[in-house]
Parts: structure tokens; C-alpha cells; sequence
């Protein structure tokens, strides 16, 4: 194998993993969306666009401090009782939820 094709694998493999967490980010970020929009009281069309909303805000310039500061804001304004902490061990949840989901398929 020359250097060149290393060279080529390597990025063949690094767009790979790349591409693997992104869909598990944005998996994840759906999850949590869905998640929350049940403790919002939202019917399964509105969880939906929910966690569609989320997810595309998760893919903003802040990323997951984004979506965190959402559903925050949305949980306060709903008088939704979860702390900071609650939201965050559901989303480090539905990572790894999201991780394993990915790798099955």
C-alpha cells in the first residue's frame, strides 16, 4: 500500500467516523426531544416536530448548549420540574442509546 492510499484510507475512515457521531448526535438530540416533549405534554405529532426543532437547532453554532438551553427555557416557562442535572444524565442517556442504535443498523 503507498503512502498515497494510506493517505486516502485514512480519510475514508475519518469521514466514516465522522459521519457516525453526527448521526448519533443528532439521533440522541431527538431522543432527548422526545423525552421532553412528553414532560411538556405535547401529543405525538408535537413531540415530532419537537424533536425535529432540536435536532436542528442542535446543528447551530452552540450545538448541544443550544438544545440544552431550549429545553430549559421550556421546561421553566411549562413549570416542567426537572433540574439541570435530570436533563443532563437523559441526554448523556440517549447518547449512548443513540450509539448503540446506530451501530445495530
Amino acid at each position: 500500500m503507498s503512502l498515497n492510499d494510506r493517505g486516502h484510507d485514512q480519510e475514508a475512515r475519518y469521514a466514516h467516523e465522522e459521519d457516525r457521531k453526527f448521526r448519533i448526535e443528532v439521533r440522541a438530540t431527538k431522543l432527548l426531544g422526545l423525552w421532553a416533549a412528553g414532560k411538556l405534554g405535547k401529543n405525538a405529532a408535537e413531540a415530532e416536530a419537537y424533536a425535529i426543532a432540536l435536532a436542528n437547532l442542535d446543528l447551530g453554532a452552540k450545538g448541544p448548549q443550544d438544545v440544552f438551553a431550549k429545553v430549559r427555557a421550556d421546561f421553566d416557562a411549562a413549570g416542567v420540574n426537572q433540574s439541570d442535572h435530570q436533563i443532563e444524565r437523559h441526554r448523556m442517556e440517549y447518547m449512548e442509546e443513540a450509539e448503540k442504535q446506530i451501530a445495530a443498523s
